[in-house]
């Protein structure tokens, strides 16, 4: 269940957090994610306590990086990389998004935890399935792995042109009727639901994944949009998981 904690401005998922597992979808409120200062206060007002916060150079791409923590430096950026993979404690993990879609993943068995941003084109290249497949790679069993998708935009919204639809119908034909609707004579996309299915393909069960419901464009009080807001306040959320001592 996808719940809001409003003290700390955050959505959260049930499957995820539990006494030594902590991670949230931030919110407007906590301010803009790709500003390291943003992170560091909310880290800091929460009493967080951490080793390294690990950012990706996000590129929608699907590489993957299965992070270890090899100096002291207090906050670590990765070249070129859209998803990444721990198995160390107190390390924060981050993507950033303003209507991509975040995912937070983890499979406590194994104690790793992961974090992805996923767009159309992370979408269509599959990543959701990539990053379970690198958690199997590195000892997971499909069972114990728990993912949470966070906000992201929504079908209402997300408007795309027909050589996007073509590219999507072309490697999803089979989901066609439950990811695509016609409105306003424009294809219009809900990229949730494919990463939903998508997981589900690669053998999750239903009750291991947590789905986000509303949509980033519409909900301006709590959301940055990138569509919505780039002519204006162009801003965007951070997403995090850590896993406590």
């Amino acid at each position: 269940m996808i719940l809001f904690n409003k003290n700390l401005k955050i959505y959260y998922s049930t499957l995820i957090n539990d006494n030594r597992y902590f991670s949230g979808f931030g919110t407007k409120d906590i301010g803009d994610g790709r500003k390291i200062e943003t992170i560091l206060k909310f880290l800091k007002i929460n009493q967080i306590d951490y080793k390294k916060i690990v950012i990706p150079d996000q590129i929608h791409s699907v590489n993957i990086e299965v992070f270890e923590n090899k100096n002291n430096d207090l906050i670590q950026r990765i070249d070129d990389t859209d998803g990444i993979i721990t198995t160390e404690k107190n390390i924060v993990l981050t993507v950033v998004t303003a209507d991509c879609l975040p995912m937070i993943i983890v499979d406590k068995n194994l104690g790793a935890i992961g974090i992805s941003h996923q767009g159309w084109r992370g979408s269509v290249k599959k990543m959701a399935q990539k990053m379970v497949e690198k958690f199997i790679q590195l000892g997971s069993n499909l069972k114990d792995i728990k993912v949470a998708l966070g906000p992201h935009i929504g079908q209402c919204c997300y408007d795309i042109d027909e050589d996007r639809y073509y590219q999507f119908k072309q490697e999803f034909d089979g989901y066609s009727e439950k990811i695509f609707h016609w409105q306003q004579g424009r294809w219009h996309l809900n990229l949730g639901l494919l990463n939903y299915l998508l997981l589900q393909e690669i053998g999750l069960q239903k009750h291991h994944i947590d789905f986000f419901p509303f949509c980033t464009k519409c909900n301006k009080k709590q959301f940055f949009s990138f569509r919505r807001d780039k002519k204006e306040n162009y801003g965007e959320m951070l997403s995090f998981i850590i896993k406590n001592e």
